[in-house]
């Protein structure tokens, strides 16, 4: 029986999994399988040269790489030796790279041979970094400035490393958010935390456990072979692919580099996959595609469950997938790297919700700006927040923490900034981030509702609405449309279909037709780009 007080470390949850069911797949990759106990031992020989190499306690390790199994490899490695993995986003410039890892005071980062070119440009300018591990993938041999990755993992360790402060629930894992307002910030998550919330999720879809062991006898038997398409440096894919861990699960990853919606369903079908993580319609619809163009190609029976997190992902959507497989359960997730949880909507053969509406978890409320709750069926808007297990701050950013995790009547509570409104019945309606509001002759209009109205045209693949200044209403609703393969953008076609959901106000001035908008993997939006973009095409 494992004790209730017990502080919850993620090494010591995916150690126990591997003493059981050593033999059973922890990850896979095309044909290449890692046993849980091939995984562990693994993890173990990274750990010893993180250590060998001088980290100490709580030392930050980033992982600069695109999905594969060294990901959580590698981060199995830094719990085991109670280190911080940092995630990096391998889309960002040389200056992106050395202010996150700088910021992160980071000692050791585990990256993709690819990458290599790029961290030989600027290494000097990151110092505090005291080991480079390289993992090979095809593209050149190891520099000479690089410690073989492959070296390490192979080592002979098969006893469980610690380093020697041990390891607490209180070790961190920083998450950086992805940067849309502002530089990266880091998010701290105690591992505790963290723990407790992801398993918070896994009781809504597994088994009970007895005497509240979250691990107990879910792990005496193989879990669910989750594939992460998203990438396993955001929130999404990441804590996905851990939680699916914990409950004994196998993660499958790509080969592919680049969303691949072939791909994807090629390896659902071949590898029996039974869960994936997806970040909205921005993976979503390309799915849908690929399978109303071929709906004889692929077989997707093995796939029960879609998480979807971080962007929207629209009621038609979601009706489109059913049309393909009727046993399919979708959970779009409302959360964000400081609160996750905060409220989800499914989506089944049984049932659907619609669009931006979800069902508010025990810990999350609406609050005014001054602190209220909002009451269901007043119409009021407010900020979702989320009390409980979150986050302890932003990494060195006291003032950004106090604005983000504030205590309000003596609770504390993480409020990210989506605005919402909340029905009598409880259902609550995502409005979007406050920060890109745009008011408009004194009314307020939020992004995304737009957004997701004009990507239900025919002729729009994906959209982004931005305010541009105005002399009349102050800010003007401008859209750029990214149009279907053959299909033209009419502006004034869009402003109509627009006035179909909307009140006029809401309606774009002016549609911009553009190659692409630029959505990021996380699924997000560069407003300020996009707004640049909108000026300079306007005047």
């Amino acid at each position: 029986m494992v004790s209730l007080t017990r502080a919850w470390n993620f090494a010591d949850a995916w150690e126990s999994v591997a003493a059981r069911l050593q033999d059973a797949p922890a990850q896979q990759q095309q044909d290449q399988i890692f046993t849980w106990s091939v995984f562990n031992r693994r993890a173990n020989g990274v750990a010893v040269a993180l250590l060998q190499a001088g980290a100490r306690q709580q030392d930050k390790v980033a992982q600069y790489m695109y999905n594969c199994p060294q990901y959580l490899e590698s981060i199995f490695a830094t719990f085991k030796a109670g280190l911080v993995p940092v995630n990096t986003n391998y889309r960002y410039t040389d200056d992106e790279l050395v202010y996150i890892w700088d910021n992160a005071d980071v000692v050791a980062v585990v990256f993709h041979g690819v990458f290599a070119e790029t961290i030989e440009r600027l290494r000097h300018r990151v110092p505090g970094v005291i080991v480079w591990l390289w993992v090979g993938d095809g593209s050149g041999p190891c520099p000479m400035w690089a410690t073989d990755y492959e070296v390490c993992a192979e080592q002979d360790t098969e006893t469980n490393v610690q380093g020697p402060w041990g390891r607490s629930g209180d070790d961190l894992l920083l998450l950086y958010t992805g940067g849309t307002t502002g530089m990266p910030k880091g998010v701290m998550w105690r591992q505790e935390d963290l723990f407790l919330t992801l398993d918070s999720t896994n009781k809504k879809r597994l088994p009970p456990t007895p005497q509240g062991d979250p691990i107990g006898e879910r792990s005496l038997r193989p879990g669910p072979r989750n594939l992460p398409a998203a990438p396993l440096m955001h929130g999404t894919g990441l804590f996905n692919a851990m939680s699916n861990l914990t409950v004994a699960g196998c993660i499958i990853t790509m080969a592919g580099r680049k969303f691949d919606p072939a791909e994807l369903l090629d390896t659902i079908e071949k590898y029996h996959v039974n869960s994936m993580s997806i970040v909205g319609d921005a993976f979503a619809k390309p799915i849908l595609r690929a399978l109303d163009s071929e709906p004889q190609r692929w077989d997707i029976s093995s796939l029960r469950v879609i998480v979807s997190s971080g962007v929207m992902f629209a009621a038609e959507t979601k009706q489109g997938l059913l049309r393909h497989s009727e046993r399919l359960i979708m959970v779009d997730a409302l959360g964000s790297s400081e609160a996750i949880g905060m409220a989800q909507s499914t989506t089944s053969a049984a049932g659907e919700s619609k669009t931006a509406s979800f069902e508010l978890g025990p810990n999350t409320k609406i609050l005014t700006e001054d602190g209220r709750e909002v009451q269901p069926g007043s119409s009021e808007i407010g900020r979702v927040a989320l009390k409980g297990n979150t986050p302890i701050g932003y990494y060195k950013d006291p003032e950004k923490s106090a604005k983000t995790f504030q205590i309000i009547n003596g609770v504390r509570w993480s409020i990210p900034g989506d605005w919402a409104s909340i029905d009598i019945d409880g259902t609550v309606h995502l409005l979007g981030r406050g920060s890109q509001c745009i008011n408009t002759g004194g009314e307020k209009v939020y992004p995304e509702e737009v957004e997701e109205a004009l990507k239900l045209h025919p002729s729009v693949a994906d959209a982004a609405v931005v305010g541009v200044p105005d002399e009349r209403f102050g800010q003007a609703i401008t859209a750029l449309v990214e149009a279907l393969p053959g299909q033209n953008i009419v502006e004034a076609d869009l402003i109509a279909f627009i006035k179909q959901y909307y009140a006029a106000y809401k309606a774009p001035k002016r549609v911009i037709a553009v190659a692409t908008v630029g959505r990021a993997s996380n699924g997000k939006l560069d407003y300020k780009a996009l707004t640049e973009i909108a000026l300079a095409t306007l005047t």
